[in-house]
């Protein structure tokens, strides 16, 4: 009986928490609904969308105006990517700088036909639309991270095809070098009164603004820059990063080179498609290039980066790397914004792609302060002091 009365007694008092329980449970309030918070474009935008391939095979012709620069590479690898991807459907051959057109003339020749795409720094055709440059390269512009922000998710890439478009052509971002190296030079120049009258080769917007600093600047070409150093014509040069610098000689007939490169901090390249090619592809194989296209723009700057480690190694070996001070860089960032607020002003377009910039460097500022303090460097720099990059 004892046994009964114990088990009775389990039973009911299990009921009674039961309906305690219940009720208790009964009168909190509902979880919360979690909303998504952000969208995937293009899975809007794919949603229900049937793929579908065929069996017939397009072949373009593509060329660059980089003859041995390792530039060149990132057109390989994309048109690689592209036969990968697409079982051979797509094949870009790759034909050296000047075996078709001459380098400087593949804008043209894609925009006619001659070529079917083309690879270059958009800068190049800045005396097409002189907006082509912020997709290039901007003095205290956009690093890699940001171009890629902006591009991919602030409206970059239409604007890119924007004006791309008068020229019966179509763009996308394929590859990106990272900051440049500064200034490879025979003078010492640390601070702003060092710069004046200094003898320089550079192109683009920084050639403008190191004249309205003092200097006195030359826009020679690659393959002169050597020899003009070498004979004094000039005392110092950029040209782009250490892993493409290093083979160019530079730092074997200079002294110092002079950071940050703050005239590019990162080098943007991309492809440009003759529209009428561009149409003929079934949709699928346009979904091919794109995702090429950001494959290549993800590899190159791992790659480059990379490369770049062993080539300040080999370049230290002759020359010394020197810090322009605080003062003078943001004596140069002054300079610089009053220039491009110039360009600005007498460039619809330029001012445009140039707000969208700067608007971006705006919002993205909180968290690029918030996350500053924890730079990848080594344990032993960090424990010792070195935080922030």
């Amino acid at each position: 009986m004892k046994r009964v009365a114990l088990a009775l007694l389990v039973l009911v008092t299990a009921f009674a928490f039961g309906i305690t329980a219940s009720n208790s449970f009964a009168q909190e309030k509902p979880a919360k609904k979690i909303e998504k918070f952000g969208e995937d474009q293009r899975a809007k935008e794919w949603k229900g969308k049937r793929w579908t391939t065929s069996d017939k095979k397009f072949t373009w012709r593509a060329s660059d105006p980089w003859g041995g620069l390792i530039f060149h590479d990132f057109l390989i690898h994309f048109a690689d990517s592209v036969r990968a991807a697409s079982g051979g459907r797509l094949d870009i051959k790759v034909f050296q700088t000047g075996a078709i057109v001459p380098a400087m003339e593949t804008f043209d020749a894609v925009s006619k036909g001659t070529l079917d795409m083309g690879h270059a720094w958009p800068g190049y055709w800045k005396g097409k639309n002189e907006a082509f440059v912020a997709f290039a390269s901007v003095p205290f512009g956009l690093d890699v991270e940001g171009y890629n922000i902006w591009y991919y998710e602030r409206g970059g890439a239409k604007m890119l095809n924007d004006l791309y478009a008068p020229f019966n052509m179509v763009g996308f971002f394929c590859g990106n070098s990272g900051q440049e190296l500064g200034i490879h030079s025979n003078k010492k120049a640390t601070k702003m009164e060092d710069f004046k009258g200094m003898k320089v080769r550079t192109v683009g917007w920084y050639q403008d603004i190191l004249n309205l600093l003092g200097a006195n600047v030359t826009p020679l070409p690659g393959p002169e820059i050597y020899l003009a150093l070498e004979r004094g014509v000039i005392d110092g040069c950029e040209f782009s990063s250490p892993a493409i610098n290093l083979p160019q000689g530079y730092h074997e007939i200079t002294k110092f080179v002079i950071e940050p490169g703050v005239h590019q901090p990162s080098c943007q390249t991309d492809i440009f498609i003759n529209k009428k090619k561009w149409d003929e592809l079934p949709d699928d194989l346009k979904a091919i290039v794109e995702i090429c296209a950001k494959e290549t723009q993800l590899w190159s700057t791992a790659w480059i980066e990379n490369l770049n480690i062993g080539a300040i190694e080999q370049m230290g070996k002759k020359v010394e790397y020197v810090q322009m001070d605080d003062a003078t860089i943001i004596e140069f960032a002054r300079v610089s914004k009053k220039y491009l607020d110039d360009l600005g002003a007498k460039s619809p377009d330029v001012k445009k792609v140039l707000d969208s910039q700067e608007q971006f460097k705006k919002d993205f500022a909180p968290w690029r302060k918030m996350r500053g303090g924890i730079a990848p460097w080594p344990h032993e720099q960090l424990i010792k002091g070195q935080l922030y990059q």
